[in-house]
């Protein structure tokens, strides 16, 4: 429907009044000049970083001719430009989201040019992980200063670099526990960009970035007792699955739900990782101390997003049915129990194959009951993926598995013949 097409014809056809169809235009004429050109902003900002490359290219070419008096001027010169451009921007365009988020991505690669430059040519030693650290420490109030939704993407996947760089890469010299209090740091930000601007494209991607930079990074807290990392990010899974259920994300499609989909997919990784023997015996030959379970970083981490997990699952449960229960919410807190059989029992890897088994039953049943297709393959699917694994676990001959794939592919063309042919009958 194009409103200034057919608004005379619903004036003329008596169904709205003429004052009623000016109302109608001024106010998504007010609602078009509020929101800004997404594609605008896009360019904007990508105009901004061709800027920054072409300059850096033009220096580089003539850089060993120049004295050092000259590289410092340079070095400093674009920090200095964009400093000043923000300024004006924050005094004369503080409305205008292209100008913030272009000026600010300048300003944000200005910073970590002029230290890199500044250190190249004083020939100061140093690492990556460092010069990430101070980048981001520097680039930090641009994110409340010129409330650039670009400038926090762009620090969280410093941080998270930073974070891998320190504790994954340049590991035991360095550790990365400084990402944490970064991470928070930029927690104000997405809360009130959450109530600002719900539907921001910006809030999208910053909702996949946030669980996966916390993903990436929680390995890095793994020190003597690695098992215990199994049960932290099964809680941590856990609570982006229960965050993805809230009222917030509950009706978004899933590329708009990161949090559900990651929750999703990692809390089943785990499981089809869990449901073979070689976990649980690796498990079963580690001995804990006392002692070194108190001192272990995985112990505390792990009974930390537990805890939270725990509390956020029964805010969110406390007041529905359990037929309302999503079959992946309780899964972190089923796994904390299995961890503790397994440590004495080799029943623990039965278990979580009946976990899987269970959860794809219920989300075929789900997908059925629902009529949606999405939902009733993706059931399938994880009991395709079940039955598959079980094939490299287990000694079948080959006509054995090649009748068990013929079952599943009936499986799959009955149960999507039958859904397709229940939704005309309905029609």
């Amino acid at each position: 429907m194009s409103i200034d097409k057919d608004l005379p014809d619903l004036i003329k056809a008596g169904i709205i009044t003429e004052e009623t169809g000016s109302r109608i235009q001024e106010y998504y004429k007010a609602k078009s000049n509020s929101s800004p050109n997404r594609l605008f902003v896009a360019f904007g900002i990508l105009g901004s970083l061709l800027v920054g490359l072409g300059i850096i290219l033009i220096i580089a070419h003539n850089w060993d001719d120049l004295s050092r008096a000259t590289k410092t001027f340079i070095a400093f010169l674009p920090l200095v430009a964009a400093q000043l451009i923000c300024a004006y921007v924050l005094l004369k365009k503080s409305g205008n989201s292209i100008w913030i988020e272009s000026t600010t991505t300048f300003l944000f690669f200005a910073v970590g040019a002029c230290i890199s430059l500044v250190s190249q040519i004083y020939h100061i030693p140093g690492n990556l992980g460092p010069f990430l650290l101070i980048w981001m420490v520097l680039c930090l109030p641009l994110i409340y200063v010129m409330k650039s939704s670009m400038a926090t993407l762009l620090y969280i996947v410093g941080i998270t670099y930073y974070a891998v760089e320190s504790s994954y890469f340049s590991y035991p010299s360095s550790s990365s526990y400084l990402y944490w209090v970064l991470l928070i740091a930029v927690f104000p930000q997405y809360y009130l960009l959450i109530r600002s601007n719900p539907k921001s494209n910006f809030l999208t991607v910053e909702n996949w970035l946030i669980p996966l930079s916390i993903t990436t990074v929680l390995g890095t807290l793994a020190s003597n007792a690695e098992e215990f990392m199994f049960v932290a990010y099964f809680s941590l899974f856990g609570l982006f699955y229960i965050i993805g259920n809230n009222t917030f994300f509950k009706d978004k499609s899933l590329r708009n739900n990161s949090y559900k989909v990651i929750g999703t997919l990692g809390t089943l990784i785990l499981l089809f990782v869990t449901s073979f023997d070689g976990f649980w015996n690796d498990l079963r030959t580690e001995y804990y101390s006392y002692e070194s379970l108190l001192t272990a970083n995985e112990l505390w981490v792990s009974i930390g997003i537990s805890i939270v997990a725990l509390v956020y699952f029964y805010k969110q449960q406390k007041d529905k049915p359990m037929r309302q229960l999503p079959p992946l919410s309780p899964i972190f807190l089923l796994f904390i129990v299995i961890f503790c059989i397994g440590y004495f029992s080799s029943i623990a890897v039965v278990l979580i194959n009946l976990i899987i088994l269970t959860i794809s039953i219920l989300t075929i049943v789900d997908g059925a009951k629902r009529e949606h297709l999405g939902v009733l393959n993706f059931g399938l699917a994880i009991i395709t993926i079940w039955i598959i694994i079980r094939f490299l676990n287990t000694d079948l001959s080959f006509v054995i598995r090649g009748l068990l794939l013929m079952a599943i592919g009936i499986g799959f063309f009955s149960a999507n013949y039958g859904m397709l042919k229940k939704r005309r009958r309905n029609e």
